[in-house]
């Protein structure tokens, strides 16, 4: 069965080219319906019951799409932020496992996309609660989306679901391909669907450092540095990690007088 869709968005080239892509291109969307703004997405939600709404982001706050969402009582759906904007926008979707496509929209990363809402949505069926923690997710995306509030909670993709997670509690992390180890300070341990270098960008740099190209380390869970048989931290679990020579300077720096250890 077909994920029926709404496409959001104030200019009409924009919205008619997602849709050429989607019918062309991801036979596991219906595109159900399509609004300038956020009035007539409203009246769209609530006459056709989509289960994904591709949605632009419109401002570079973030404003605009947010209230539309706030003021919606039930999210029922997935959402697809498209967007134009990087940087600070790009590490809050990331942060919070929210689905988005940069414009100009990509076809391969389309249908990457759609692939990802066909998988979550089965999940959905079957999981209420992870529903609810997409929604939760969400919500954080909203609160992340303003400068001043940076990115509080993080959502880990994990083998039964979602996590929200505070980043605070992460010891170290460690990449293994396209995925990365989470290694929390009581112990636990989540995999993760977002790359290693996904994480050095999400993360607050003040706390985290990557000492090499498979690890990032939380520096207030270093428990030692050794320089001998080449460079390495010991952990608050006594794990021993290995520091790339190169990294070792800027790494000695959070421990000079003023910096957090």
């Amino acid at each position: 069965m077909k994920l029926r869709a709404l496409i959001v968005d104030d200019e009409i080239h924009a919205r008619e080219n997602l849709k050429y892509l989607l019918q062309n291109f991801c036979p596991e969307i219906e595109v159900v319906g399509m609004a300038n703004g956020p009035e007539s997405a409203t009246e769209c939600v609530n006459t056709l019951n989509p289960q994904v709404i591709f949605l632009d982001i419109c401002m570079p706050s973030g404003t605009e799409g947010f209230d539309f969402l706030d003021s919606l009582p039930e999210k029922k759906f997935q959402v697809v932020f498209v967007t134009a904007f990087k940087d600070y926008a790009i590490r809050a979707l990331n942060a919070n496992a929210i689905h988005y496509l940069q414009k100009p929209v990509d076809v391969d990363d389309l249908k990457m996309a759609v692939k990802k809402l066909v998988s979550t949505n089965q999940l959905f069926t079957e999981n209420q609660d992870q529903l609810l923690n997409y929604i939760k997710s969400l919500e954080n995306l909203s609160k992340a989306m303003l400068p001043s509030t940076g990115v509080p909670r993080i959502t880990i993709n994990h083998a039964k679901g979602f996590k929200i997670v505070d980043p605070n509690d992460f010891m170290y992390l460690e990449g293994e391909g396209n995925y990365t180890s989470i290694i929390f300070i009581d112990g636990t341990k989540y995999v993760d669907t977002k790359s290693i270098g996904v994480y050095e960008e999400i993360l607050d740099p003040q706390l985290f450092f990557r000492i090499h190209k498979s690890h990032i380390v939380n520096v207030l869970y270093v428990k030692e540095f050794l320089n001998d048989d080449g460079h390495s931290v010991i952990m608050k679990d006594n794990t021993k990690l290995s520091i790339s020579r190169l990294r070792v300077p800027k790494f000695l720096e959070f421990f000079k007088p003023g910096k957090k250890s």
